[in-house]
């Protein structure tokens, strides 16, 4: 019977590799087609690996904690057959060598996939895949090691805790700090001497920037960062180093909207048995402001400028836990108000249930952010990488307000909000940026109160 291979599947166009949790399945075990074998998580969001087809889990070829990358083998499979004793550790004859087949199909790319090429470091040395040894080098990895000018002679020289004597980000993350300041010189062989001592040295490299010292008191207590909350760090941390934000702010006046779903929100629990919220109808205001203004609607790949073909919004949505996640509404600009409500309503729930799929949370064009909901009139967002912009949206508050009529001026009670728009200046400049949020405003003012749904 035919062993095959189970690859860690692609689960996003940013996600280039995830962290195995648990294993579901003991080696050994019987296993079902679409049934899950093994947990994992990566930057975006928990999730579980299924079986291809129905057989025997015949090898774990990682260990829980282990780091693993996109498109590498996590198991060994054999199709058919009955459940038989855990594999031994023996390498498979030639007859029965797996072949490599993927799990799941590959999420739809919309071209926005990208070729990675060996990344260069200060010392114009290119970080390959392999090193000399042999041994594997992940993308995030060398993304951190060209960053901090560490040459591939350095990279071979750190103990890997992965998979094989891989290094992990961990493992790399550790070194930094203790690493000697300044290159390390490249050890000398037979066929490349070490160079003469009137050769000019390279430039020391920057050390890695630390944080403050924090002095711990003897009644405070120091509470560690879960898996989550790390991961949300370190993305925010790496927006604010790629992206040179900038806010404009505008307020509207949302009354009409205000009444509306007063109007309806109680016939809308009755006949869909679910709330009718302001997400909904703020997210097609800003979808028909993309279709308007697609130069939002953006990522930034060096010097080149990739226009987004799809408006995929994603929502800001707080957990129990605290932690922040992203689920995002595909083709918002194609969908009706009440499809709109539905898809906000089940995303919001299943992630506070943690029960999102790595579909839910990838692709992401565009994100809107309701500070209104914690009271907040204002934010400044910080951009969801990699997009170009994102919005945050205020606490509605009654305030008065100049009303403007053909008979004259008045004041007037109003329901005013705050739109916050953050957006990347390296590509979105005030003008874009500001005259977008402001389109926005007018989208929001001009809801027509007499539309039903």
């Amino acid at each position: 019977m035919p062993e095959v291979e189970i690859l860690l599947p692609k689960m996003g166009e940013s996600v280039a590799e995830a962290t195995i949790v648990t294993w579901l399945k003991k080696e050994g075990d019987s296993v079902e087609a679409d049934e899950p074998i093994i947990e994992i998580a990566t930057d975006k969001v928990d999730s579980e690996v299924p079986a291809p087809e129905d057989g025997v889990l015949v090898k774990h070829l990682c260990q829980e904690g282990d780091v693993v990358e996109v498109g590498q083998p996590i198991a060994i499979i054999r199709i058919g057959g009955e459940a038989a004793a855990p594999a031994s550790s023996a390498p498979a004859s030639a007859e029965a060598k797996p072949v490599a087949q993927p799990v799941a199909a590959s999420p739809q790319s919309n071209g926005s996939d990208k070729i990675h090429e060996p990344v260069m470091t200060g010392m114009g040395e290119p970080i390959s895949k392999s090193g000399p040894s042999g041994r594997f080098y992940s993308p995030l990895v060398r993304n951190i090691a060209e960053k901090e000018g560490i040459a591939m002679h350095e990279l071979e020289q750190i103990d890997g805790s992965g998979l094989d004597g891989r290094v992990t980000k961990k493992d790399i993350l550790n070194y930094i700090p203790n690493r000697q300041v300044g290159v390390v010189p490249e050890p000398a062989t037979a066929d490349k001497p070490k160079q003469a001592a009137s050769t000019p040295s390279p430039a020391p490299q920057k050390q890695a920037v630390k944080g403050p010292t924090i002095l711990i008191g003897p009644d405070d207590e120091v509470v560690e960062m879960d898996r989550m909350r790390k991961l949300i760090s370190e993305h925010m941390v790496m927006s604010k180093h790629t992206s040179p934000h900038v806010t404009s702010y505008v307020e509207a006046d949302v009354t009409n909207i205000v009444n509306w779903r007063n109007k309806w929100k109680d016939k809308f629990q009755q006949r869909e048995g679910e709330k009718l919220t302001f997400t909904p109808i703020f997210m097609e205001a800003i979808a028909k402001a993309i279709k308007e203004m697609p130069l939002v609607n953006v990522s930034t790949d060096g010097t080149n400028i990739i226009k987004r073909k799809h408006i995929n919004i994603g929502m800001a949505t707080a957990l129990p836990s605290g932690n922040l996640i992203v689920p995002v509404i595909h083709d918002a600009d194609q969908l009706n108000l009440l499809g709109l409500a539905k898809k906000v309503n089940d995303l919001a729930n299943r992630a506070r249930e943690n029960k999102l799929k790595p579909e839910d949370i990838q692709g992401g064009t565009y994100t809107i952010t309701n500070v209104g909901t914690f009271g907040n009139v204002m934010g400044t967002p910080i951009i969801n990488q990699p997009q170009a912009a994102i919005m945050a949206i205020g606490a509605i508050r009654k305030k008065p307000a100049v009303i403007e009529t053909p008979q004259g001026d008045f004041i007037g009670v109003r329901s005013m909000m705050f739109l916050s728009h953050a957006y990347d200046h390296r590509i979105i400049d005030g003008a874009l940026g500001g005259t977008f949020v402001q389109r926005v405003a007018t989208i929001l003012e001009e809801f027509d109160i007499n539309r039903e749904i």
